[in-house]
């Protein structure tokens, strides 16, 4: 019994197959949170899937919750081995985005596994149930080797993430002493690039919002009237250029964040974003001046405009438009007051004569960050290292958001995310895979991961 024959255990287990068996099975339901069709299928993959393999091979109790938010049903499991244990609680989500399979490469579907080298492609095999199943597999090759885990278990999974997780934080203040836990350990998103193992401690921030120009009903001859009506679109783009300037720099002093922490700088010291052979050239000169990449990415604000209409943009005519808008989001880390984002933006259009703009804003989700040097973090990072023999990434929140905060803020966890995936999965659009070769390198440092914490967790105390 040991370390070692833990991490042999879990790659015996991923190359003799079962592993990908076990994933193709879960691939199999079409969980897709978006379609309210699906609400059956969500329940399902708990009920018919989840609970029974949880129970018989980890946890001792197990049970649906309903979602006060909808059709979006949540598994609550749990395993207690003593009391002054550690308590960790695992999250993961079930439900998938839409399938899409008319715009999948022929020979591929989305609700079936297909291999093809180190790719394992289908719907949710990277976001988020191959991820979960990874961490579930590795608490397994624990509790096998050692006979029990070491510290008691809490598991929640979810059916509604890529609807925007309704109900999830509503869900944990009201099971707050059920999901009571030191540490919350959880796997989503990529890692910063496929051969580096990343943790990352929160996310950023995300609240969108439009902004509307309404000058008349209907459009007017740009010849007969071009020079007596106001533009909406001209207007609008106006307004923008107030906000965020040519070059992707903020100029609202409420939306922008206070200055980025010296831990959170000296964690993005060695990290690069882009250069895979899929990503996209990084712009040099965008975003705010003076920042690494990595810090614009994680440790400061973007302010992005995703579509910017007026009249009719594919088939324009000789008119001068009624309306014009655009859709936009703000991203957003810890310290930003984004809740104020409506009063901000309202007072700075109104100072510079736009008053003709609306303002409509749209739900946060709020930023988190655990703090990169909480002894939790010290711990991970230890531990990752020892299993890959490297220097594993430290980002301190993920640059994208995910539903952190029912963690973080409601139930005050510290909280580690383990991503298995990578930059190129092609999550959430066609052609979905994850990497063999990740996904098992990630079952070894789960697997250590769950031992170490059995065996010498860190010490409680926040530094």
């Amino acid at each position: 019994m040991s370390r070692a024959a833990a991490l042999d255990r879990a790659a015996r287990y991923f190359d003799s197959g079962e592993f990908l068996t076990e994933l193709a099975h879960r691939i199999s339901h079409p969980t897709e949170s978006q379609d309210p069709g699906r609400a059956p299928a969500l329940r399902e993959y708990l009920t018919g899937e989840m609970i029974p393999a949880l129970t018989a091979r980890l946890c001792g109790t197990a049970r649906v919750v309903d979602n006060p938010a909808g059709d979006f049903p949540l598994l609550v499991a749990s395993r207690h081995e003593g009391e002054g244990l550690p308590t960790v609680l695992v999250y993961g989500h079930g439900d998938v985005v839409l399938g899409e399979p008319e715009r999948w490469r022929a020979g591929l579907d989305p609700w079936r596994v297909v291999v093809e080298g180190d790719r394992w492609y289908g719907r949710g095999t990277a976001d988020n149930k191959g991820q979960h199943a990874i961490n579930f597999a590795a608490l397994e090759q624990v509790l096998h080797e050692r006979g029990r885990l070491g510290f008691n278990l809490k598991v929640l999974l979810e059916t509604g993430e890529e609807s925007g997780s309704p109900g999830l934080r509503a869900v944990c203040a009201g099971l707050r002493d059920e999901l009571a836990a030191d540490v919350l350990i959880a796997s989503d998103g990529p890692r910063v690039a496929a051969d580096r193992p990343t943790l990352f401690l929160g996310s950023r921030g995300s609240t969108p919002f439009t902004l509307r120009v309404a000058e008349r009903k209907g459009s007017y001859h740009s010849g007969n009237w071009g020079g007596l009506l106001r533009n909406p679109a001209t207007v609008l783009a106006a307004a923008l250029a107030t906000i965020v300037d040519a070059r992707g720099r903020i100029l609202v002093p409420g939306l922008r964040p206070p200055e980025i922490p010296a831990n959170v700088r000296e964690a993005l010291r060695d990290i690069t974003f882009g250069g895979g052979p899929e990503d996209p050239q990084v712009d040099e000169g965008w975003g705010e001046p003076g920042l690494t990449p990595a810090e614009r990415v994680v440790g400061w604000n973007s302010l992005e405009v995703l579509s910017l209409a007026a009249g009719n943009p594919d088939t324009p005519i000789n008119a001068i438009p009624g309306a014009a808008h655009a859709h936009c989001q703000l991203r957003s880390v810890v310290g930003t007051e984004a809740e104020k984002l409506g009063v901000v933006l309202r007072e700075h259009l109104d100072e510079h004569g736009f008053g003709m703009v609306e303002v409509e804003v749209g739900a946060t989700m709020p930023a988190t960050r655990t703090d990169p040097d909480d002894g939790w973090v010290r711990w991970a990072l230890g531990s990752i290292g020892r299993t890959t023999g490297a220097k594993p990434a430290l980002l301190p929140n993920l640059g994208g958001s995910i539903p952190n905060d029912a963690f973080a803020d409601e139930l005050g966890l510290c909280t580690l995310w383990i991503p298995h995936s990578y930059p190129a999965c092609a999550q959430h659009s066609p052609d979905e895979h994850l990497l063999a070769s990740v996904a098992r390198e990630s079952l070894l440092i789960m697997t250590g991961l769950f031992w170490d914490l059995g065996e010498r967790p860190p010490s409680r105390s926040h530094p």
